[in-house]
């Protein structure tokens, strides 16, 4: 729906897009604002004139003025109207802008990506012919937005057995990978009400800047060694987890913490978001399993074969609380999110097949030889670096010396061809701890340079520069 009405003799456009009127005014007024086209001081129309020139009910311009008012984009008295506030809010921006692209390294050991070498291209092409002989017309048709009822059937059955998630096909929603599920959920959230998400200190920019698109205040839970410190979450109305494997810490919830923030989600009817970004790929500890079987009404778990597969693929999935399914699957139809369906097909077949579970064992086996590899050289060569966060995933943190200088080090790194990440991008602004730290993926490089890729970071780990 698209309208226009005049603000002091000038026409302003806005766009009220999604199926909720009053979060696509909220957004519409909002960007408008932080955009520049509604300038400071700029006297907005009544709520009854603006509801008439748009169409919508006079109660829902007010809930919008009102809430706007509350975040400080709009000011208001009473007998004078309202109008955009003098100083808008600074956007959810007090989060690190995102990295511009690095010039591509010879050896990437940055962290996120598997070997996609070992996408196991054959039996994926032998479940892709399968599925596509097999599969019902209405299949190669427009689809249900929450995915194929193949998939969500497999996936349920997997998540139930091999990570202890409590559900059923009819919560699956599947998805472009977890950032697009992250981003359907906070608009849902937003939606609702929520205001304020809180996150681990120190995690994935990326994941705090669409929570900030989304219109979600951002704040920090600090993290120790046995994850996130779940002291006073100061009226947050959701929590972004990795209680699996804390990223990039890479601990698991301490189990009285997991109950702690399933008991606060359920008695402040909260939600918490599960991001279990890696938890099949475990080497020296029994699986955890999911946080979202203690609260099933009030965890959003979120999945995703990027890293047992290849993230090209772009197939995550979402188990939510009953009383979101609806709500996501209407966001992402709104805005044609919807996933290929031949591949959620082939998928569904290759979970179903148990081709899915064999391709786990090979590469967490795999993994499991690159990281003892890495380690190993590492305690050889420069014994003064402490390797933690080893136990799953596919990356370590490796702890410097007192007073070490991270960027130095990334640098230093660069000029030897190899891309390193520092602790401290992962780190939220105002944060502090943790200490000076690398973190080093060990999946990327293909197999043949590995060893090469390892031999030069100790080098630039023992070098005198």
């Amino acid at each position: 729906m698209s309208d226009s009405w005049a603000i002091s003799s000038v026409d302003l456009h806005l766009d009220l897009a999604g199926p909720r009127v009053r979060a696509g005014l909220e957004s519409a007024v909002r960007e408008a604002v932080r955009g520049g086209r509604l300038r400071p001081g700029t006297r907005l129309p009544s709520s009854r004139a603006l509801a008439g020139d748009l169409g919508i009910a006079r109660n829902t311009v007010a809930d919008c003025y009102a809430q706007l008012v509350a975040e400080g984009w709009l000011a208001a008295r009473q007998g004078s109207g309202t109008w955009v506030a003098e100083r808008a809010p600074a956007p959810p921006a007090a989060l690190p802008p995102a990295p511009p692209l690095a010039r591509q390294a010879r050896f990437d050991l940055r962290t996120g990506v598997p070997d996609v070498g070992a996408f196991p291209r054959q039996a994926w092409l032998a479940a892709e012919r399968k599925a596509l002989a097999a599969a019902p017309a209405r299949a190669l048709s427009y689809t249900d937005p929450r995915g194929l009822p193949e998939l969500r059937s497999a996936l349920a059955g997997y998540l139930a057995r091999a990570r202890g998630v409590a559900v059923t096909p009819d919560r699956v929603v599947v998805c472009a990978g977890f950032a697009q599920g992250l981003e359907l959920v906070c608009e849902v959230l937003r939606a609702r009400g929520a205001v304020t998400l809180a996150a681990e200190a120190l995690g994935y920019p990326r994941h705090w800047r669409i929570a900030g698109r989304a219109g979600l205040a951002v704040s920090a839970v600090p993290v120790d060694p046995d994850g996130a410190v779940l002291g006073d979450l100061g009226g947050a109305d959701a929590l972004l987890l990795t209680p699996t494997h804390q990223f990039p810490l890479g601990v698991p919830l301490a189990p009285a913490r997991r109950r702690r923030a399933a008991d606060w989600a359920s008695s402040a009817g909260a939600v918490i978001i599960e991001d279990d970004y890696d938890g099949e790929l475990r080497y020296d500890r029994q699986a955890v399993g999911a946080l979202q079987a203690l609260a099933p009404e009030h965890v959003v778990y979120a999945g995703t074969a990027s890293k047992s597969l290849a993230p090209g693929l772009r197939l995550g999935w979402l188990v939510l609380p009953s009383r979101m399914v609806d709500e996501v699957a209407a966001v992402k139809a709104a805005a044609g999110r919807l996933s290929s369906s031949l591949d959620q097909l082939t998928l569904a077949e290759f979970i179903a097949s148990g081709a899915y579970d064999r391709q786990v064992r090979r590469v967490r086996l795999a993994y499991r030889r690159r990281r003892d590899r890495l380690v190993a050289a590492l305690r050889a060569s420069a014994p003064q670096v402490q390797v933690t966060g080893i136990a799953a995933g596919l990356h370590a943190v490796l702890r410097l010396p007192p007073g070490a200088d991270e960027d130095g080090l990334v640098a230093r790194a660069a000029r030897h061809g190899l891309a390193v990440e520092p602790l401290g991008a992962y780190r939220m602004p105002g944060q502090d701890g943790g200490g000076p730290a690398l973190v080093v993926g060990y999946a990327t490089p293909p197999s043949h340079a590995y060893s090469t890729a390892v031999a030069r970071l100790c080098a630039v780990l023992t070098a005198r520069e």
